[in-house]
C-alpha cells in the first residue's frame, strides 16, 4: 500500500495507558467528597477510542451535566501531568519503526482525546520530531472522522491511511475518504480494512 502520509490513532495503536489513566483518575476522584467509586484499568479501556464526552457521560452519567464536566475536566488535566511524568505501555517496535517510517512518510496523530494528552505521550517519548501535526477532540468538538478531515485540509495531505485498532477509527478512516490499517494487537475487531498489522513493526512491509 503506497501511501503519501500516515494519521496514526493513539490508544491500542501506539501504546496502552490505561493503568496510569485509571491510576491517575483514582487520584483526583479520592479527592472529590461527592464522589464514591474508583476507575479501573477495565474501566478505562471499556471507553478507549470514545469522545471525551461519551466518557463522562457512561463512567459519570450519575452527577449532573455540570459536575460531569467537572470530574472530566479534573481528570484529564492531571492525566496529563501523571503520564507526562510517568508515560505508559509502549507496543514493541514503535519507536524503531515511527523513525524509519518519518523518513519515507509524513506522520500525524488524530484521537479522541482531550487536550494536551498526545503532547503528553510526544514529550514523555521525545517523539514530537518524528510527527508534522497532532489534532483530538479536545481541539474541534467533533468527530474524530470530522478531525482527520480537518487535519488533513490543513496540512494539504490527499494520499493517506489511518492506522487504528476499533471499528471507530475504521469507520472515522471510511468518513475522511481515506485508507484504513487495523492494528489487530490492539483493543478492537474490525470489520473492513485495506490491510491488518499483527505488530507495530509489520507496518513498514505494508506501506514500503
Amino acid at each position: 500500500m503506497k501511501v503519501e502520509s500516515l494519521i496514526f490513532d493513539m490508544d491500542g495503536t501506539l501504546w496502552d495507558s490505561a493503568a496510569n489513566v485509571a491510576a491517575s483518575w483514582s487520584e483526583v476522584l479520592e479527592r472529590q467528597a461527592d464522589v464514591d467509586m474508583k476507575v479501573t484499568e477495565a474501566d478505562i479501556k471499556s471507553v478507549m477510542g470514545m469522545p471525551m464526552d461519551a466518557i463522562a457521560d457512561k463512567l459519570f452519567g450519575a452527577y449532573s451535566e455540570d459536575r460531569m464536566t467537572q470530574l472530566m475536566d479534573a481528570c484529564g488535566d492531571y492525566e496529563n501531568e501523571y503520564l507526562r511524568e510517568h508515560g505508559g505501555v509502549l507496543y514493541d517496535g514503535v519507536e524503531d519503526t515511527i523513525a524509519k517510517l518519518s523518513g519515507s512518510h509524513r506522520l500525524f496523530i488524530v484521537s479522541n482525546c482531550q487536550s494536551g494528552y498526545i503532547e503528553a505521550f510526544l514529550d514523555y517519548y521525545g517523539f514530537g520530531k518524528y510527527f508534522k501535526d497532532i489534532l483530538c477532540w479536545g481541539d474541534t468538538k467533533v468527530s474524530k472522522g470530522e478531525s482527520i478531515k480537518i487535519l488533513m485540509e490543513k496540512n494539504g495531505i490527499e494520499d493517506a491511511a489511518y492506522v487504528g485498532d476499533i471499528q471507530g477509527d475504521c469507520d472515522s478512516a471510511r468518513f475522511a475518504g481515506i485508507k484504513f490499517i487495523h492494528a489487530a494487537y490492539g483493543f478492537g475487531s474490525v470489520k473492513d480494512k485495506d490491510a491488518e498489522i499483527h505488530t507495530f513493526a509489520e507496518l513498514l512491509d505494508v506501506v514500503e
